[in-house]
């Protein structure tokens, strides 16, 4: 057998990251060079690695700006319709490698920084080379963390896809100083510490201060002969920061663009005799604490003064930004038809992610009525036909209802608006039920109560013209409970546009290895069609590439468990099974399931410790809300376990359990690529969709789930028979809330669980404190409204499967491609192409702009 290729040599070879031209290299070694001097004033006896790795982030950067330029002049000659999806989570990661590989520059890039010699730089120098190490220095990047999760990874998803599919996008939000916090494993427990990305700079953005628009707070209407009237508000400014979204290789560059808070020049000084200078400008801080810190909840609402300061900072910012590209576009400027507001929703799209820009809705109407001076039913007509609504989850305590009060104080104005537009609406509902108070008081955006809230997701509801669930099973359970009201009355309003991911960053980038081996079988437009992993179904029984897929697995999982070693100090068995749970902590994502098999693993070795168990390393990670005490008590309990079965020398190598410290975007490309099992178990009808899942099943892992989000439809893409499908579905967790979950049932008729529960009761896993975990076996079985035990038996049983198969580690392979043959539809690309033609209606472009070393073609349609 050959020896095997260095890193640099496998980088080196023809793949689908682009050929290294000799001219490019030559290039981008000399702008490498220009920017270190220049741009970062430095030489090479000085240079830090973090200083090439900006040098190389400008370079990259470079490459883009004139295919940005011509993007947006592209977009200013045809007057597509523009598309605007507003967030107020962007969760993008690392932008380096996505780039260079968008571009089609990463072996240039990879081969010119390996000619790159530095003088007195040995830090970032392996031994068996002369050149920069690309892998180390894109290490260096910061993650971009603004967002949680789910809903915040996908609108970083859909803006690759946007650009991808050559649709006239921006993504509009909050440049957070502060993303999601860093999470701390310290004695097993979470510490959250501050997540200070921007303090080395952002190469990557640029600020637009000529773009700056005022934002305002408080006050109060007055009626006037003119109209109505918002007075003596305060303001704050919105600064937007521009970053640049490249398409998969087609010269296409969206924008994204985020608003940050800053304080106007006068602020606090207006009373100028009032004396206090230094105070009045220390408390411009005040102003600019909106665009501070993202708020830390994942599927929790949490009504905060600040939170609904973002939300209508975002979308004030936005829709004034909007507006003033609408009638400054090239046909407005001598074309009637642009100054008037007919056009709006042909030219316009606001796809609203969730309800936290639901004030969107508000913000256009005080736009269209009182500036603009509209009459209400035009208005109404132009923003319900704009706007359209994703909804992101049914979990109640999920669901954004602000009081009132609230809403008096700080946007007086929108409040007036939603009492009208829930006033007609009821309208409209009283003529079509008559006499059904009911369903009125079902209906209202006003929840009587004390306090008396704002229900958003109504004021989505009724204020779009489209409402879309993000998986099948979740759709229908949105049109069945939560707006089943609504449906009945508007059911064209509601469909379905399940979620996926880009296969750029999340095959591509983390998976090269297997990435070019399914281009040297199929080929590589998979990239922008993944239908056609199918094609791979024709080799399924080619010894020869079963091996090859495995050996890609093998490959992937040794990279990681080295990177475990030299991280946590632990020696895992890259033979085990890895066996992966990432995601946000959560009751409703079932971390506390995995943890019972587990523990049952544990007990199962310890009671015949002679017999052959299939080994796993079990590896669990995300982060827990900070205020979520049981989500903390969860990640103590793993931490807990994992320490009693790590030291366990019964156990040995047959078991090891670890915990994934702060789990984010880059750690993911990491730790997916190494999955042999994924899992998605969730309680049936909690998880909307999920996203982790589609990436495991990219990336060659095999999926042990309930048939919950979208793990239902990739049984259906894959065969149900080549997933690990488990447990209760919709109709009997349903069936079960209506006799009564009883946990002690279950604790009483099952010996094992019952041994696990009592071991984390009497504090087996924490010897010094021994009622540690009791808040936890109360919850498990008492109050435990996500039913763990329900599914215990039947997941134990479905993990014996999975041992099972695992011994056949040929049968074990095909399994795996029959699954990357099915992701195809969990491509981004497939998602955005079905909101683009039912929502947006406008049609996804293959045209190629350009390049900007070529003059501009006219002929384009």
């Amino acid at each position: 057998m050959s020896s095997p290729l260095s890193d640099h040599e496998k980088r080196k070879q023809i793949s689908v990251r682009g050929i290294a031209g000799l001219g490019d290299v030559v290039e981008i070694k000399k702008s490498f060079n220009r920017h270190l001097h220049f741009t970062l004033v430095k030489d090479r006896n000085v240079a830090t690695p973090r200083d090439y790795y900006f040098a190389l982030a400008h370079t990259v950067r470079d490459h883009l700006v004139g295919r940005w330029i011509r993007t947006q002049q592209y977009y200013y000659e045809k007057d597509p319709k523009r598309i605007h999806y507003l967030s107020l989570e962007f969760y993008m990661g690392r932008t380096l490698q996505n780039t260079m590989i968008n571009l089609g520059l990463q072996n240039a890039c990879d081969e010119a920084i390996y000619q790159v010699k530095p003088y007195t730089c040995t830090a970032i120098l392996s031994a068996d080379q002369l050149g920069l190490d690309i892998e180390e220095l894109e290490e260096i990047e910061e993650d971009a963390g603004l967002g949680n999760g789910g809903l915040g990874r996908l609108a970083a998803c859909f803006l690759d896809s946007m650009a991808s599919l050559g649709l006239a996008a921006y993504g509009y939000g909050i440049r957070y100083e502060f993303g999601i916090f860093n999470q701390k494993i310290s004695n097993g427990w979470q510490v959250e510490e501050a997540d200070d990305w921007l303090r080395y700079g952002n190469p990557w953005e640029k600020a637009r201060p000529e773009y700056m628009l005022p934002v305002h707070f408080y006050g109060r209407v007055e009626q006037t002969a003119g109209g109505v009237k918002w007075v003596d508000t305060q303001v704050v400014l919105a600064m937007p920061y521009d970053t640049p979204v490249p398409g998969f290789k087609n010269n296409t560059v969206n924008t994204m663009r985020l608003w940050s808070a800053k304080a106007p020049i006068d602020f606090n000084l207006q009373e100028f005799n009032v004396g206090d200078y230094i105070e009045a400008v220390l408390d411009r801080n005040l102003a600019e604490n909106i665009s501070r810190v993202l708020y830390p909840n994942d599927n929790f609402f949490e009504g905060k003064e600040l939170r609904l300061k973002q939300e209508y900072f975002v979308v004030a910012a936005t829709l004034q930004d909007i507006i003033r590209r609408f009638k400054s576009s090239k046909f407005g400027c001598r074309d009637p038809v642009r100054t008037s507001f007919e056009t709006f929703p042909e030219k316009v799209a606001i796809q609203l992610n969730d309800t936290h820009p639901a004030l969107a809705i508000p913000e256009l109407m005080r736009i269209l009525v009182d500036l603009e001076k509209l009459d209400w039913d035009k208005a109404w007509e132009v923003t319900r036909q704009t706007c359209a609504y994703t909804n992101h989850t049914v979990l109640p305590e999920a669901l954004e209802r602000w009081p009132i009060s609230l809403f008096e104080k700080l946007l007086p104005r929108h409040l007036q608006i939603i009492y009208e537009i829930n006033h007609l609406h009821l309208q409209r509902i009283a003529a079509m039920f008559p006499g059904d108070d009911d369903r009125l008081r079902r209906m209202s955006l006003i929840e009587e109560g004390d306090p008396k809230r704002i229900n958003m997701a109504h004021l989505c509801v009724v204020g779009s013209h489209a409402v879309n669930g993000v998986a099948r099973i979740h759709s229908e359970i949105v049109k069945n409970t939560v707006f089943k009201d609504f449906y009945e009355v508007e059911p064209e309003k509601f469909q379905n546009k399940t979620n996926g991911i880009t296969p750029r960053r999340w095959l591509l980038l983390c998976n090269p290895g297997l990435a070019d081996l399914i281009a040297e079988k199929i080929g590589d437009d998979f990239l922008t069609d993944l239908f056609q992993l199918r094609k791979l179904l024709d080799f399924i029984d080619e010894d020869a590439f079963i091996c090859d897929i495995a050996d890609v697995k093998q490959e992937n999982k040794q990279k990681f468990a080295a990177y475990l070693e030299k991280e946590y100090e632990v020696k895992i068995n890259p033979e085990s099974i890895f066996d992966i749970h990432v995601k946000r902590i959560h009751e409703y994502k079932r971390q506390l399931l995995n943890v019972l098999h587990i523990i049952t693993f544990y007990n199962r070795i310890k009671k015949d410790p002679s017999k052959h168990f299939v080994p796993r390393t079990v590896i669990i990670g995300g982060k827990a809300a900070p205020g979520y005490h049981m989500a903390k008590m969860i990640i103590k309990l793993i931490t807990a376990v994992g320490q009693v079965i790590n030291n366990d020398p019964v156990v040995g190598d047959r078991l090891k359990v670890i915990y994934l410290e702060n789990y984010r975007v880059s750690l993911a490309e990491k730790v997916i690529p190494a999955a042999d099992l994924s899992e998605q178990i969730s309680t049936a009808g909690t998880e909307a969709s999920g996203t982790g899942n589609m990436k495991f099943m990219l990336n060659g892992a095999l999926t042990i789930g309930t048939m919950d989000g979208a793990n239902v439809e990739m049984a259906e893409e894959a065969g149900e028979e080549n997933l690990f499908i488990f447990g209760m579905r919709v109709e009997d967790v349903d069936a079960m809330d209506q006799i009564g979950y009883n946990a002690r049932e279950y604790y009483e008729r099952l010996p094992e669980l019952r041994q696990v529960i009592d071991q984390i009761q009497t504090g087996y896993f924490s010897p010094k404190e021994h009622e540690l975990f009791k808040d936890v076996v109360n919850m498990l079985m008492n109050h435990d409204r996500f039913k763990v035990f329900a599914d215990y038996e039947a997941y134990i049983t479905c993990q014996d499967r999975v041992n099972e198969l695992y011994k056949n580690p040929k049968e074990w392979t095909r399994t795996v491609i029959r699954n990357i043959a099915a992701s195809g539809k969990f491509s981004s690309d497939r998602t955005i192409s079905e909101y683009a033609r039912d929502i947006w209606g406008v049609e996804p472009s293959d045209v190629k702009i350009p390049p900007p070393n070529e003059p501009p073609v006219e002929s384009h349609k």
